[in-house]
């Protein structure tokens, strides 16, 4: 039947479902197993959210069930091209994706620690950025001992690379 003869009430709402963390087209999507584990067990939770969706209204219980289902689409799609990188697998005197690299900023003689991990496992509040970013750009392929700049668009950041480990 035509959407025209539907009236306007029992159109089916469209859920707004929000992006994953980005990832250009053509670039794998390295995860470290952590990061596996995580995709995994938000997958477990959006499972046990859909199986336990319940509303007094059928409308309403319809929409949750296809915000859910479409965020499990989204989700299943990145785990379906992820590709584990095994830490111990990595070199352990140079940097590469899985990291742990301790830097000094040259500046103010700071010591900061970060992870070089995949996109959705990103959290600079737990130190761990994407391998995407600026920095650790900078840093792959650098070893310890290595000073690299982080030039941005009003200045740039010298740090020294004080440790790598891969844990």
């Amino acid at each position: 039947m035509s959407r025209g003869f539907v009236k306007e009430d029992d159109q089916e709402e469209i859920p707004m479902v929000p992006p994953r963390a980005s990832l250009p087209e053509g670039v794998t999507n390295y995860v470290t197993q952590t990061g596996m584990n995580e995709l995994l067990a938000e997958k477990q939770k959006l499972i046990g959210e859909k199986d336990h969706t319940d509303s007094t209204n059928e409308n309403d219980r319809r929409i949750a069930l296809n915000f859910i289902n479409a965020k499990l689409q989204l989700l299943n799609q990145r785990i379906g091209e992820a590709k584990i990188i095994q830490l111990h697998e990595q070199p352990q005197h140079e940097i590469r994706f899985g990291a742990m690299v301790t830097l000094k900023t040259a500046a103010n003689q700071r010591i900061q620690i970060f992870q070089i991990v995949g996109v959705d496992e990103a959290n600079i509040s737990k130190g761990k950025i994407s391998f995407l970013s600026p920095l650790a750009r900078v840093l792959l392929n650098k070893k310890t001992g290595e000073k690299v700049v982080l030039k941005r668009e009003k200045d740039e950041t010298v740090f020294e690379i004080m440790a790598i480990a891969y844990r």
